[in-house]
């Protein structure tokens, strides 16, 4: 028994395995043989089915000859559609013999008339869902059911049309390539799958271009990888791209699928520019009485780089900017702030003129070419003067006068100047709770401090007064100072005992004997006529004298006996 399609059109004209093709699918589509495939190798013998020695390539008699058939997927002519015939040796044509078909798809994808073997397909087949079906083939007597052959095993293969179209299962994509790249460096590769068979013909050759991207990026049409295609692209002109590759099969050619993907292709920033300032002369003012710290300004130099690419040092390069003033980064890394640096007077100097330098931080050497990486600017502070209080001539003044003197007696003089208008009047008076006794007094016009009674340095040496100087034209502007005035010891208190003395004496005590050391005080300072002198009873009938110790503020009391 054997398995018969018509003999090979191909054999009998000579044509060409591809020609045939083209007329198999034109007969399928005409309904007739074309789903059929070509002769296959034989099957297995009968023998070899008992477990007997590997099957020959050569036919057996009485042995099934099975055709591998081809049925072409997606095939949308009349059903069901002949794809083959089987045919045994035994079948006389008496109607005695019956084929039977089991397998994949047996009776419902393939169904074969018991009495002539035809073999038709049932539906449309899709070979990307199945690509082929083993079936079983056997011829039986119909009265019986005795097999007349043994069983043989074929199959119907599902041949492959360009039905699917490729397709990218990773996108859309992201990639990122630095700035400024070279001419070629890769960015990414797109990868698409065609269903189709890669086998059979060019339904799943594959073949990249670039719909949208031109002149940016190019596309190796084989592996998919995307890489610049011009130099020198600038991030800050443009930072992103969206690139749409194509895949198409059948290798390119006309009539082929095609899918496509999008591939959104971000520049990458590289430090290429250097910090430029927006103006080349900055001017600040400051108050005089800024103290060191004080922020002036705030200076930007332009970079249109992102990141540490974009940082900043700023630096002041002249010294006399340098001494009043400090530049600093701010903490961002772009700003620089401009503070006092030690305390600034308007009637001293009322401008400062410096140069100021801004350096990238970070410098990439790949792009030397383009720098230097730093650029300067002239800086103008403007010190603005400020309402001043009055300025004493002296930190703090010390005075003297005599104690004892007359009410109005001169003491000394405090001035004070104001600083704004050297020339406006100033006011002086004492706060009351540094005088609480109103010991002094104060001319409000010259500062002249007089005494307002007398003193007595033995109650109070020292008198501490704070003189307040106030701006006749702006009493808010004030300003004071310690005046310190010492009263000076003048001789005006006589000697007193230091204590009283109650002194005994033994009536049998010798002459000379020393009785007593009495002492005197003087509450005057010593060296202004202070020194004590002591004097005894006088007369021939005193019993006791006295010694005096010269100068030492005491003496000796002694007995001076009987004689």
């Amino acid at each position: 028994m054997h398995a018969s399609a018509p003999r090979s059109s191909e054999q009998s004209l000579g044509w060409s395995p591809n020609m045939w093709g083209l007329v198999r699918l034109l007969l399928a589509w005409l309904g007739g043989w074309g789903c059929m495939g070509r002769l296959a190798a034989p099957a297995r013998a009968w023998a070899g089915s008992r477990g007997g020695p590997e099957p020959s390539l050569l036919r057996t008699r009485r042995s099934w000859v099975w055709n591998q058939f081809f049925v072409i997927e997606e095939y949308a002519g009349p059903e069901p559609v002949l794809i083959g015939k089987l045919h045994s040796d035994v079948d006389r044509g008496e109607g005695r013999t019956k084929y039977l078909l089991t397998g994949e798809g047996a009776g419902t994808v393939f169904v074969i008339d018991e009495a002539t073997g035809n073999i038709h397909v049932t539906k449309s087949l899709d070979r990307e869902e199945k690509a082929q079906y083993v079936l079983l083939a056997q011829a039986v007597d119909r009265a019986s059911n005795r097999p007349l052959e043994p069983p043989s095993e074929f199959i119907i293969k599902v041949q492959d049309i360009n039905d699917n179209p490729p397709i990218f299962p990773l996108g859309p994509y992201h990639a990122t390539v630095p700035e400024m790249s070279n001419v070629g460096t890769s960015v990414i590769q797109v990868t698409a799958h065609d269903a189709d068979d890669p086998s059979y013909g060019n339904s799943a050759k594959l073949v990249y271009t670039v719909l949208d991207g031109l002149p940016f990026f190019s596309v190796d049409p084989q592996t998919g990888v995307v890489r610049t295609a011009i130099p020198n692209m600038d991030r800050e002109t443009q930072e992103e791209f969206l690139v749409v590759i194509q895949a198409k099969d059948m290798g390119g050619h006309m009539g082929g699928l095609s899918g496509s993907t999008t591939v959104t292709v971000t520049l990458s920033d590289v430090n290429d520019n250097p910090p430029k300032f927006p103006q080349s002369l900055y001017q600040f003012s400051v108050v005089e009485t800024a103290g060191p710290g004080t922020l002036v300004g705030r200076l930007r130099a332009q970079d249109p780089d992102l990141g540490d690419n974009a940082l900043m040092a700023y630096s002041i390069l002249d010294g006399e900017g340098s001494e009043a003033f400090s530049i600093s980064t701010d903490s961002q890394g772009r700003d620089g702030l401009l503070t006092v640096r030690k305390p600034l007077d308007f009637e001293t100097r009322r401008a400062y003129s410096f140069r100021v330098e801004a350096t990238n931080t970070l410098i990439d050497p790949a792009y030397l070419r383009r720098g230097p990486f730093k650029d300067v600017a002239s800086v103008r502070v403007a010190v603005q003067d400020a309402p001043e209080p009055p300025a004493f001539t002296q930190a703090a003044y010390h005075l003297a006068v005599p104690e004892n003197k007359a009410p109005g007696t001169l003491v000394g003089q405090v001035s004070a100047t104001d600083l704004d208008s050297p020339a406006s009047p100033i006011r002086y008076s004492i706060l009351p709770h540094s005088d609480l006794e109103r010991c002094f007094s104060i001319e409000p016009e010259d500062g002249t401090i007089r005494t307002a009674g007398p003193l007595d340095r033995e109650a109070r040496v020292w008198h501490n007064l704070t003189v307040l100087a106030t701006e006749l034209d702006s009493s808010a502007q004030a300003s004071r100072v310690q005046v310190a005035i010492q009263t000076l010891d003048e001789n005006d208190n006589a000697p007193q005992l230091a204590e009283p003395y109650d002194t005994f004496v033994c009536d049998s005590a010798a002459p000379s004997q020393l009785i007593q050391v009495i002492r005197a005080l003087d509450r005057d300072e010593v060296g202004n006529n202070s020194r004590v002198s002591f004097h005894g009873p006088l007369g021939p009938d005193a019993n006791f004298t006295v010694r005096d110790n010269q100068g030492n503020g005491d003496a000796d009391f002694i007995s001076r006996g009987s004689s």
